[in-house]
């Protein structure tokens, strides 16, 4: 596999170290074709709202490794999302495609006729998708097999992971956003798109002006704690309506006024102390199908090694859980398979372990170590620093892996509709050449934007690109890595010279992105998601 540093009559290689938008210095190419799409590239680069900026970009051919295009592919960049290629990768490696998370509920005790005599445990291994509904089954099996009464305590054993609930470096005015929720062995949550750690709460206007506004939560639990602030208005006033959770507890605030006749407002919350949460649904679910238990409910306690599996549960496998992980860019999913690979390989269920391991495996595929550092596995965090180069190393080795279709079509898909085909590029390239044919990570923080994947030629030729740009003042930069991902779907390298390169316009983005633009659909759930 060539690397960066090598020149062939094929590549070209910019210096590194310049600022997007000022001149750069390339070798020259023999080839008419490649020098044509470089010059397309350059242009695009040359916008003027990188100004200031870095703007990383390699591509690549992705059979060959042959090296096509590097501007700053070694400059370590804030990566966003794009630290979930690492995550994911290696999750379909180390656990397997037919991996899944358990949950169980177990006992050490006896049975005296209805009776169970002892404590009950309520067991997670780290599943993000596990349901209210799924917690029901639960209750309901054991309802099944004649218990009524527990005269122990429910005991939530959250114990495969440590209790280090927040990543590295996250930013303290997350902590209630849905993406940041805490990391726990033992979660629940609220839908389909498998947001664990979160409730739904939902505010509707009230019937009249001056009314308190209607606060429902999903899954209905009384572990939140509602405080109504919240002011219904005439109809036809302003929505100011706001929704937050108090740092270190789960008093969630409502303020603001809601008209008359409003809509409502819908926001996904993050818990402190997800275990407790799925212990609390557990509970209600059990007394929702006869059972009483009679002890209290305890937190964080490993289930002693006598106990008996009173019923079980087990999740999708990993190859159907990428789906919702990578296409809507799931923080949750990242960090728990990150601890389920450190429980893996190393019989701890840490970020410190699972990240030791994830860079093991990457490092194998021929990512170079010694040049970059991640601190999660979504990429939340700013510690995190990856090379664009590094990233097509790996994009280029895992296409030989058996998993690697699963994965592959796991990832975004431009300009598709479909939410769980699309996932975050479903609004963008629509109606281009790049449209049903790039399969990339989106990534988006304050400041940074990303996309690194796959993208088909006109004459047929995969190619693998990373584009990461850092520290930019515009509301969006993603047009830019479209019009890039577009080029490339639309180079032919192989016709003549007139039709080589395709124009490459992208197609306006639907109104499914009419919000804060440097953030990506899965930043705004309500909105976009």
């Amino acid at each position: 596999m060539l690397r960066r540093h090598i020149a062939t009559p094929l590549a070209v290689v910019l210096l590194a170290g310049v600022l997007a938008g000022g001149a750069a210095t390339a070798e020259p190419t023999t080839d008419p074709a490649l020098s044509q799409l470089v010059q397309r590239l350059d242009s695009i680069l040359a916008d003027a709202r990188l100004n200031g900026s870095f703007a990383a970009t390699v591509v690549r051919d992705a059979q060959t490794g042959e090296t096509l295009y590097n501007r700053m592919g070694d400059k370590r960049l804030l990566p966003a999302s794009n630290t979930k290629l690492l995550t994911s990768t290696a999750a379909m490696e180390i656990l397997g495609p037919d991996y899944r998370f358990t949950t169980d509920v177990l006992s050490p005790g006896t049975r005296a006729g209805s009776v169970l005599l002892g404590d009950v445990y309520l067991r997670g291994n780290g599943d993000p998708t596990s349901l209210a509904a799924d917690y029901d089954k639960l209750a309901a099996d054991i309802a099944a097999s004649g218990v009524k009464v527990v005269t122990g305590d429910l005991v939530a054993d959250d114990t495969y992971f440590d209790d280090v609930r927040l990543g590295t470096g996250w930013a303290a005015d997350d902590e209630y956003s849905y993406y940041s929720q805490q990391a726990s062995a033992l979660t629940i949550a609220p839908d389909t798109d498998y947001d664990n750690g979160n409730v739904v709460v939902t505010v509707s206007p009230g019937a009249a002006a001056g009314d308190k506004p209607v606060v429902t939560v999903t899954p209905p639990t009384d572990y939140v704690r509602i405080v109504n602030n919240g002011t219904t208005v005439a109809s036809g006033g302003t929505d100011t309506l706001g929704v937050s959770r108090e740092h270190g507890n789960n008093d969630i605030v409502i303020d603001g006024n809601i008209p008359v006749g409003g809509s409502d407002t819908v926001e996904w919350i993050a818990v402190w102390e997800p275990t407790g949460l799925a212990a609390s649904v557990f509970r209600s679910a059990l007394k929702a199908h006869g059972i009483t238990v009679l002890g209290r409910t305890r937190l964080g306690v490993a289930t002693p090694a006598s106990a008996s599996v009173l019923a079980a549960h087990q999740s999708m496998t990993l190859a159907e859980l990428m789906v919702p992980f990578l296409k809507l860019s799931n923080n949750g999913h990242a960090e728990a398979l990150t601890k389920a690979i450190g429980q893996k390989v190393a019989g701890k269920g840490t970020w410190s372990a699972g990240l030791a391991a994830i860079k093991s495996f990457v490092v194998s595929q021929g990512m170079d170590g010694a040049t970059f550092r991640q601190s999660d596995g979504s990429g939340l965090t700013r510690w995190d620093m990856i090379p664009a180069y590094e990233l097509t190393d790996l994009l280029i080795a895992v296409r030989s892996k058996p998993w690697y279709t699963a994965w592959y079509n796991a990832l975004p898909i431009a300009g598709n509709a479909d939410r769980f085909t699309g996932g975050t590029l479903r609004s963008r390239m629509r109606n281009t050449a790049a449209a049903n044919n790039v399969h990339a990570k989106t990534g988006s923080l304050t400041g940074v934007s990303a996309l690194s994947g796959y993208v088909t030629t006109a004459d047929g030729r995969q190619l693998v690109f990373s584009v990461i740009e850092n520290n930019y003042l515009a509301s969006t930069v993603k047009p830019i890595e479209d019009s890039i991902a577009v080029a490339l779907a639309s180079w032919n390298s192989t016709a003549t010279a007139a039709a080589r390169l395709a124009p490459s316009t992208v197609a306006p983005s639907s109104s499914d992105d009419d919000a804060p633009a440097d953030l990506e659909c899965s930043w705004l759930k309500p909105v976009l998601c």
